[in-house]
């Protein structure tokens, strides 16, 4: 007998694999990446805009990628756009009480403004000439505008997932009201870890880059406290969890992702210059398998 007690156990699994895996994590990697270049657009020092502007050259290229794994996984790719577009009137389709049509329309628009601040961030580093867009790079205001509304597009995108998750009928995903804040703090922390890797490689020694050592320190530990309020959250159901997926959970993502990562930003002598950027990328490691975990585990009970 089934000893894990939710009503909908039996539900049929949806059959997501790799593609929707890969589309949660660079989809967290582009919401993420260009809330935290504006963040730096709004609120950092002139010499800290090169951080900025690689948040928005990671967060175009991964919006693009996430839209397209999304598309690939359907059933019909060639008819993505009947996510947004009516059939039979060509009329735009919004439908505010669904996660997912919210969140198609949410990934477009963000899409929109990930493409005019990537554009922007070309033509200030002189790779573009294109004297009229520099309106939309510091210090015009209009560039403010846009840092602010894409930055909230971003954190939406960044933690709808986990929120599409939770409405759905699925043991675990439907058990715990945390994902979505789960795969918000995930984004941030494998977001920051990613532009603290280009960083180091470009040898880069603004000061913004050690606020985002700080912060990104204190996300990854917030994140494993949210993990932790998320499998106390699920009560009788993280027996789902008492399986490989669970230790994969454990080692892969609390142990090499969360805890060695803080080990290593606190303790900066152990492997000298490739301290943080060994955490960083540890990180990273650990943010896949987070969402590897959650996607596969909740469909293998």
């Amino acid at each position: 007998m089934n000893t894990v007690p939710s009503s909908t156990y039996f539900s049929a699994p949806p059959d997501w694999g790799w593609l929707i895996v890969l589309y949660f994590f660079f989809g967290g990697l582009a919401g993420g990446c260009y809330f935290l270049a504006a963040l730096i657009d709004l609120m950092g020092r002139p010499e800290d805009r090169p951080l900025a502007r690689l948040g928005y050259y990671i967060a175009f290229p991964c919006v693009i990628l996430s839209a397209l794994l999304l598309t690939l996984d359907l059933t019909r790719p060639l008819r993505f756009w009947h996510m947004l577009i009516e059939s039979n009137t060509f009329r735009p389709m919004f439908k505010y009480w669904s996660p997912m049509s919210l969140g198609s329309w949410a990934l477009l628009i963000f899409g929109i403004f990930a493409l005019i601040s990537f554009l922007g961030a070309l033509v200030e580093d002189n790779r573009l000439n294109w004297p009229a867009w520099r309106k939309v790079r510091p210090p015009e205001m209009l560039s403010k505008v846009i840092a602010a509304l894409g930055g909230l597009f971003g954190f939406y995108v960044a933690g709808y997932t986990g929120v599409l998750l939770a409405v759905t009928n699925r043991p675990i995903w439907s058990d715990t009201p945390l994902l979505g804040m789960l795969f918000v703090v995930s984004a941030a922390s494998i977001s920051g870890a990613l532009m603290i890797l280009l960083a180091h490689r470009y040898k880069w020694t603004m000061p913004g880059l050690a606020s985002l050592h700080r912060m990104d320190s204190w996300v990854i530990a917030l994140e494993l406290i949210v993990l932790i309020a998320v499998m106390i959250s699920l009560g009788p159901v993280f027996r789902a969890w008492v399986n490989a997926w669970g230790l994969l959970l454990f080692f892969g993502v609390i142990v090499v992702g969360m805890l060695i990562p803080l080990a290593l930003y606190w303790r900066r002598q152990w492997l000298g210059d490739r301290n943080l950027t060994t955490g960083a990328a540890l990180v990273l490691v650990g943010g896949f398998i987070l969402r590897m975990v959650i996607v596969f585990s909740a469909q293998g009970v």
